[in-house]
């Protein structure tokens, strides 16, 4: 495979360059993008206790998560469009506002309904943050540079994630769920007006002519993405297709998925560009990264699961037992920025893949007995793991595009890791509930009065228990201590084979790794239209 890049022709204009320090410009956006990803999983242990305060059951509060979600997604790829359309500095000033004012509604809501639709109004606000980020720090930094820029965007969507459910948590206890959206304001002023003081339009946004809102492709994306996200959050507490309105919202997902490819490739002015896809480096590595965020976001909700469920940690505990993976993935991003440039992207993509599947299949040997340094070692080696392969794959994804084609990349790319986070946490939870009940359906046939191991085990609990119960009772509460040891059992090997198909998974994107152009500086840019 071709592997030599192609040097810039030297009549090629000149990169443009922003006035501002570079790195003034990415303390500006990543504060803003920091803040709007950890949005995204602060209030997930918190939601017991706002669904008391509100007089809510918890599965209904579930909707400020749903919400959010959705109205983020829609517009993540549209990030590219709006940008042209309102101006990118004008654009992020007015998202950041909206977030921050969303969020003091969010912190003052008297009723569920209320809330749940503040956070539809922040999910929009804070939808176009991260695409934004990322465009403006690929465009202010020098191409030699892009592996710095990327190691410091990488800081806020690998780490915010993590550290979100132990902030939330932390917060929750010693104040009040109030206060993890009124934490926003601060830092969403501070976020105003530095984006407002030193970030500026390239001059292809300030020249760029104003086409035509797209309407129906708008409206085929808005169809598809909030029913997709719906499905994908509601559907293992339906049962899947067995409920109607999920199969009927998964139709309709689908049809309007396709039209929405359909209408984009066919219209002159499209509201997301998809003949993007035409560079391979793009196309490879929106398929790595959305397998990324299946693995970072599942992982991060099946870990805090097992410790809470199994191993009996109240929800503070367990994130700080995973909050070490936060700080290893925070370190080794800083040095994998350093690498990027000098280092080929493929070998540390594929160093990367590698340390992932071996924390998910260190984590696949878990049992009841372990103690936390056995879920911290690999959550660190996980994180480490991320870091090697984040960094190197959006340098290489971006490589071969323009400057004026990184609004509508990065709002595609972000959308892609958003959707594999959705699909991960959806895995996680389905092949917990299901694979618990098949184990558990495979080793009750083992409760019987004829195994004697089964009758060793009942004899030692009734004999423990028959000094404060009659001989009667004491047999009962053995028999259902041993019952209730192999529904623990039978859990425990869902949550291991949950990390094990990780790291199958992370193994089967190692060849295609394989298929990135290499990105130099000066390499030329792929010319999409």
């Amino acid at each position: 495979m071709a592997d030599s890049p192609t040097s810039r022709p030297s009549s090629a204009p000149a990169p443009w360059r922003p006035t501002h320090n570079p790195w003034l410009i990415a303390v500006a956006v990543m504060s803003a993008t920091f803040m709007e990803i950890l949005d995204t999983s602060v209030a997930n242990v918190s939601l017991p206790h706002i669904a008391g305060n509100l007089s809510a059951t918890t599965e209904e509060a579930t909707w400020v998560l749903t919400s959010y979600l959705v109205s983020n997604a829609i517009v993540l790829p549209i990030t590219g469009w709006l940008g042209i359309y309102f101006g990118r500095r004008r654009l992020l000033v007015m998202c950041i506002g909206i977030f921050t004012g969303a969020s003091i509604l969010c912190g003052m809501a008297p009723t569920l309904q209320f809330l749940i639709v503040a956070r539809i109004l922040q999910g929009f606000g804070g939808g176009a943050m991260q695409p934004i980020a990322q465009a403006v720090l690929l465009e202010s930094f020098p191409p030699e540079k892009h592996g710095a820029a990327m190691a410091t965007y990488g800081m806020g969507v690998i780490v915010a994630p993590i550290l979100g459910p132990t902030l939330g948590g932390w917060i929750t206890d010693n104040y009040s769920w109030r206060w993890i959206f009124y934490i926003n304001v601060p830092v969403g002023i501070f976020a105003m007006l530095m984006a407002q003081a030193v970030i500026e339009d390239p001059p292809y946004i300030k020249n760029a002519k104003i086409e035509r809102i797209d309407f129906l492709g708008f409206s085929f994306l808005a169809i598809w993405l909030g029913t997709l996200q719906i499905v994908l959050d509601k559907g293992q507490e339906e049962d899947w297709f067995e409920s109607t309105w999920i199969t009927w919202f998964m139709v309709v997902s689908a049809a309007c998925f396709l039209a929405f490819v359909v209408r984009e490739l066919r219209t002159a002015h499209p509201i997301v560009n998809l003949r993007i896809l035409k560079s391979r480096n793009f196309t490879s590595g929106i398929v790595l990264i959305t397998c990324l965020g299946g693995v970072l976001y599942g992982t991060t909700a099946a870990l805090p699961i097992f410790l809470q469920t199994l191993m009996g940690y109240p929800a503070l505990q367990s994130g700080f037992a995973l909050s070490p993976r936060g700080l290893g993935a925070f370190i080794t991003t800083s040095i994998v920025g350093r690498l990027v440039g000098r280092v080929r992207n493929r070998l540390l993509m594929g160093i990367g893949f590698i340390l992932l599947a071996a924390s998910s299949f260190w984590l696949g040997h878990i049992n009841l007995e372990i103690s936390v340094w056995s879920v911290i070692w690999p959550s660190v080696l996980n994180g480490v793991a991320i870091s090697f392969i984040f960094v190197p794959l959006t340098t290489a994804t971006m490589g071969y595009l323009r400057q004026d084609q990184m609004g509508n990349a990065t709002g595609i790319f972000n959308l892609m890791r958003n959707l594999g986070g959705s699909f991960g946490i959806a895995m996680v939870s389905t092949l917990i509930s299901r694979r618990a009940q098949v184990h558990q359906a495979t080793m009750v046939s083992n409760l019987t009065p004829y195994n004697l191991e089964y009758n060793r085990h009942v004899v030692m609990a009734q004999h423990a228990l028959s000094a404060v119960s009659g001989s009667y009772q004491a047999h009962q509460q053995a028999a259902g201590l041993v019952y209730n040891s192999l529904l623990r059992q039978a859990s425990l090997w869902a949550f291991v084979e949950d990390f094990r198909l990780f790291g199958v998974l992370c193994l089967v994107c190692l060849p295609m790794v394989l298929l990135f152009k290499r990105v130099r500086p000066g390499s030329k840019p792929v010319a999409v239209h």
